[in-house]
């Protein structure tokens, strides 16, 4: 759900002796346009379901994505994937549909059907020819309402999460992933990342149609429509999805993140390189600082001008593409910093990216530093909304499900433009604190335990 993703940008200059012997400065760019959100159009039918439908672009396509709180939060305990094994089953067909048949008509509309399940959400739906909207979405809604979950699929799609799992816990980076999880969130359904392979082998499929019936309905569900768009979209809506049950409300989920120092360490004996993880809670979308911290981030390791990856990439060669991001749940954020670094370097890697925060901790950026990155942030932030109707989607959600007024979309650029560099060092000291860190390695123990033991104590 996170709101920015972050590219990296090569600028190569080639001089040619014979033509010029000075360089000439290349022209600045324009000041960053704003964001207009287009104007969309909300309703709720009576079984909750909530519906945006907004226009976009000129190209005759349409993207229709139902955003359902089903996800892994709400599975129990011993039922981790539960809710990814509920998406698949549901594609293998319907009462009155077979697995082919949905395949082929979405096909028939220029597009397909997905259904998948994340965190906290089952997000089904696809992009097909504006003239097929209406089609595709009573295609979408006998899928989500009439799921057949046939017993004949059972055995090869566990057999599919099975295989994937297995290549899952074979990977430095998603077991340093789930650890980082499970120490940041403890005793929490957002610590929970794998399931155990004789847990997943016993998963049934009453078990599936029960998780079903305890999280699909209409009150639970966010239907989004944008693109260009065709008439009759709204009363196709109200026809397919009226009739759905009210299903239950969501639970409301609490969390109390770690904000103690700690550092855990994975062995992979023989392993070339050492994976870190590491990072800590910081302020939720809802909060004034935020994008404050999204301009601090793109400073400090989220960008591939960033400092961390200057330094321990540019100038010191440890690793060859760190990156940090702020990672959003709903009324929930944390920074987190990833790096794949060569084992003989693992503990100065950390030395430099910890050095690389204390500096922005005690001194505000200089003013050109953050000018280039709020200029980077802005433009991305726009080019990345006309590239398709699923990014305008995928913005709504991100502030729909937040509680954030859509005025956060449209004010985005400016705000960005806005933040100081005295804001980018008082966030930093305030929510990027050594102190409060979550550190994971995935690495030789052998070759790597002394070089981790000053990282084991508190920060003084």
């Amino acid at each position: 759900m996170r709101l920015l993703f972050v590219l990296p940008i090569v600028i190569s200059a080639v001089s040619v002796q014979s033509l010029a012997s000075v360089k000439e400065t290349p022209p600045e760019g324009g000041p960053p346009k704003p964001f207009h959100l287009p104007p969309a159009e909300d309703f709720t039918l009576p079984n909750g379901m909530k519906v945006t439908i907004v226009p976009y672009g000129s190209v005759p396509k349409v993207a229709i994505r139902a955003y359902i709180k089903a996800g892994g939060v709400n599975e129990p305990d011993n039922q981790v994937w539960m809710s990814r094994l509920t998406a698949l089953l549901m594609k293998e067909g319907t009462k009155t549909r077979s697995s082919e048949q949905i395949a082929q008509e979405a096909a028939d509309m220029g597009g397909q059907l997905e259904i998948n399940a994340n965190t906290e959400y089952t997000v089904a739906g696809g992009v097909v020819l504006s003239e097929f909207g209406s089609q595709f979405i009573n295609l979408l809604a006998d899928v989500l309402q009439n799921p057949l979950f046939p017993s004949s699929q059972l055995t090869r799609l566990k057999a599919d999460l099975e295989r994937e799992l297995a290549v899952d816990k074979s990977e430095p980076r998603s077991l340093a992933r789930e650890r980082f999880l499970q120490v940041l969130f403890p005793n929490s359904p957002y610590g929970r990342v794998f399931p155990s392979e004789s847990a997943l082998k016993g998963y049934t499929l009453e078990a599936a149609q029960a998780f079903y019936g305890a999280n699909f309905g209409g009150s639970r569900t966010h239907l989004y429509i944008a693109g260009k768009l065709t008439p009759g979209l709204r009363e196709a809506v109200q026809s397919a999805f009226e009739s759905w049950s009210r299903g239950t409300a969501a639970p409301q989920l609490s969390t109390h993140p770690a904000e103690s120092r700690s550092l855990s360490l994975i062995d992979r004996p023989g392993a070339a390189q050492s994976t870190l993880y590491m990072g800590l809670p910081v302020a939720n979308p809802l909060s004034p600082d935020y994008v404050a911290l999204d301009v601090m981030d793109a400073l400090l390791g989220g960008s591939f001008v960033s400092r961390i990856t200057s330094n321990i990439r540019e100038q010191k060669g440890y690793t060859y593409s760190p990156f940090s991001q702020i990672d959003t749940r709903t009324h929930l954020a944390y920074w987190v910093e990833i790096a794949d670094v060569t084992t003989a370097v693992t503990g100065p890697s950390l030395k430099e990216i910890y050095y690389e925060i204390d500096r922005m901790r005690k001194d505000p950026p200089s003013e050109p530093e953050l000018k280039g990155i709020q200029n980077y942030l802005a433009g991305l932030f726009v080019l990345k909304n006309t590239i398709s109707p699923d990014a305008i989607i995928a913005q709504l959600h991100f502030v729909d499900s937040q509680d954030l007024p859509r005025s956060f979309l449209s004010n985005y650029v400016q705000n960005v433009l806005a933040v100081k560099p005295g804001d980018i060092q008082r966030v930093a000291e305030t929510y990027i604190v050594p102190s409060k860190m979550t550190t994971v390695v995935a690495g030789d123990k052998a070759k790597i335990a002394d070089q981790l033991k000053p990282y084991e104590a508190p920060a003084p």
